[in-house]
């Protein structure tokens, strides 16, 4: 079976501010990192991005993927139907307010759309290798923003 597993993390130093995103990315016994970050922005769109830029360094279609982050505004969008509530409504909250980083979910839905794709939940520094690497990379990325 071809399976990839990703492990992503966002940061931000100031919520907005300059921040940071990290994956790790795994493939039988290859890894690869990758990481970046912007200048002015929000801890939630960092988050998002590492999950969207991880998907984006895939070279294949049509495998099995599994993310873990330890964000619940993406592990909730998915597990609570967020997404396609948003979507049925137009791209509108429950406050009928535009969603927030639309632009990066419409992205993330459609890179989804390659592979397929699970979301999972990782407990954010508790100690798990892969997260903490991620979080490692985020702030690293922060770092060369400032």
């Amino acid at each position: 079976m071809k399976e990839i597993t990703i492990y992503t993390d966002g940061a931000c130093s100031g919520n907005p501010g300059p921040g940071g995103w990290g994956a790790v990315l795994f493939y039988g016994n290859r890894m690869k990192e990758i990481s970046g970050g912007e200048d002015n922005t929000t801890n939630q769109r960092m988050e998002l991005t590492a999950v969207v830029e991880a998907l984006r360094a895939l070279k294949v279609s049509g495998w099995d993927v599994v993310v873990y982050s330890d964000s619940a505004y993406i592990v909730n969008a998915f597990r609570e139907d967020w997404i396609g509530r948003w979507q049925k409504n137009g791209w509108k909250n429950s406050k009928k307010e535009d969603v927030a980083n639309q632009d990066l979910w419409k992205t993330l839905l459609a890179l989804m759309d390659k592979n397929r794709v699970r979301i999972e939940k990782v407990k954010g520094h508790s100690g798990d290798q892969w997260n903490e690497r991620c979080d490692e990379l985020a702030r690293n990325a922060i770092n060369r923003q400032q």
